[in-house]
């Protein structure tokens, strides 16, 4: 199993980012089917403020830059993805060719070095 962080902004909008959260408690089908598909196994986003965490469990499989893009592959998930960056915003952070930017893991309880005994 693989891990990945990534982050994100939404628009900083009350209004705004309360349409985002209610969107998510009803993901359209041919969305989740699409995350499904290319292994991921696990994705949870977690939101403050205005900046989010996505944080996703996949497949000893699973290639970010091949199949990230590869979840958005059918006509209803880019539908999906148009909708979405209509209430998203780039982190400050972000590289130019990033929406969602990669995180890096400074810390894991299961590092040998923090293993008790």
């Amino acid at each position: 199993m693989k891990t990945y962080a990534r982050t994100l902004c939404l628009r900083d909008d009350p209004e705004l980012i309360e349409t985002y959260k209610e969107y998510h408690r009803r993901v359209w089908p041919e969305v989740l089917a699409g995350i499904r598909e290319v292994g991921i196994l696990e994705m949870r986003i977690f939101l403050l403020g205005a900046r989010m965490l996505m944080y996703c469990e996949t497949t000893d499989e699973f290639d970010p830059e091949r199949d990230f893009p590869r979840s958005n592959a059918s006509p209803k998930a880019q539908e999906w993805d148009r909708l979405m960056r209509t209430l998203q915003a780039r982190a400050p952070e972000a590289a130019p060719s990033d929406w969602w930017s990669p995180m890096e893991l400074v810390f894991d309880l299961n590092w040998p070095q923090h293993q008790a005994g």
